[in-house]
């Protein structure tokens, strides 16, 4: 890799950052416009197709992933890839002053782990031998041990569809998330091969015509889609600033491991880097987790009026003359007394 490819994935994977990053935001602001006239995308409602922000938020995205596919032309995954932090301090940010998701001392804390792990993933990445050919690219992505991490990424995405996201998919953030990251890891494979195939045609040597070509872009389409659909009920479901490091740290994760298998990124690296890069996504993880922790989750979506109300409520009661906020079960014996004392504001 040239200096000169190695700045130009640079300079793609930031803007790609920013335009994904705002991305959430705009995409979020269309789910809530369109839960407020029919069924939420989180309970199977499709009413944001029709809502122009979301549209917004979408091609805001595509601009985001286009720059991000013509990044993996210049540059290796491990170097593309973590540079995806840059969107969690977009939507944070943005969520913050535009969605009112408060984001506190702590979450900062956890955006600049994020970010500082990231760097060390950088500075550490191993340069990659780049494919002369989609014919090599398919060698690589039928040897065994890639073939085991696909068939298990594939089978596990889906038990969590089929089986887990019907049942707990709103009340755990970890099943959408997981499906999306799972599966982009795939997507990423796919879409380097894709890009690099059209890099080579561009330079002259024609790869139409290999069926390998068209074996990936059908794999990357129908991977996009997945993700696509599965991201909007993370989105719906769950806080904005909560998403967006979870699905970053999860995603550049098992992106890294996925192509260290496919394109041997650490074969040949000295111990010391390799500890690094572990370190690094350590690190990473640890600002997902401290930017989680001081986070409030969501209220879940609800669009059936006879769903009971929880047996834990907090009441605002005024008495002589004072007022004060009491978290209780419904029928404690405190409440009661309340209740037969004063009255509700």
């Amino acid at each position: 890799m040239t200096v000169s490819d190695n700045a130009k994935g640079f300079a793609l994977a930031l803007s790609s950052s920013a335009f994904i990053g705002a991305s959430f935001i705009l995409k979020k602001f269309g789910l809530r416009r369109a839960a407020s006239r029919g069924a939420a995308a989180g309970f199977g409602g499709y009413g944001y197709l029709v809502e122009p922000l979301w549209w917004v938020g979408m091609i805001t995205m595509i601009f985001g992933e286009i720059a991000n596919f013509v990044a993996y032309m210049f540059a290796p995954a491990v170097l593309v890839t973590p540079l995806g932090a840059l969107s969690i301090i977009v939507s944070a940010v943005l969520a913050h002053f535009l969605l009112r998701e408060k984001l506190q001392k702590l979450g900062v804390l956890g955006c600049i782990l994020c970010i500082v792990g990231s760097t060390v993933i950088v500075l550490h990445a191993p340069e990659e031998k780049t494919p002369s050919s989609v014919d090599e690219i398919w060698s690589l992505a039928t040897q065994p041990a890639f073939l085991f991490y696909t068939g298990a990424a594939v089978a596990v995405s889906l038990v969590l569809m089929l089986h887990t996201a019907p049942r707990y998919g709103q009340s755990n953030i970890m099943i959408y998330l997981s499906i999306c990251s799972i599966i982009g890891s795939l997507t990423v494979m796919s879409i380097k091969a894709v890009g690099i195939a059209i890099k080579l045609t561009i330079e002259g040597i024609n790869q139409a015509g290999y069926f390998q070509t068209w074996v990936f872009v059908m794999v990357a389409v129908s991977c996009i889609v997945i993700q696509l659909n599965y991201l909007n009920k993370a989105l719906d479901t769950f806080n904005t600033a909560v998403v967006s490091p979870i699905y970053y740290a999860m995603f550049t994760t098992l992106t890294i491991f996925a192509s260290a298998i496919m394109f041997k990124d650490w074969y040949g690296q000295d111990a010391s880097n390799i500890v690094s890069e572990i370190c690094g996504l350590v690190t990473v993880l640890s600002g997902t987790s401290v930017l989680h922790s001081t986070r409030e989750p969501d209220l879940p979506t609800c669009t059936d009026p006879y769903t009971p109300l929880s047996p834990k409520i907090y009441w605002h009661i005024r008495g002589n003359g004072d007022l004060g906020k009491y978290k209780d079960d419904l029928l404690s014996p405190d409440f009661i007394t309340v209740v037969q004392q004063d009255y509700f504001t």
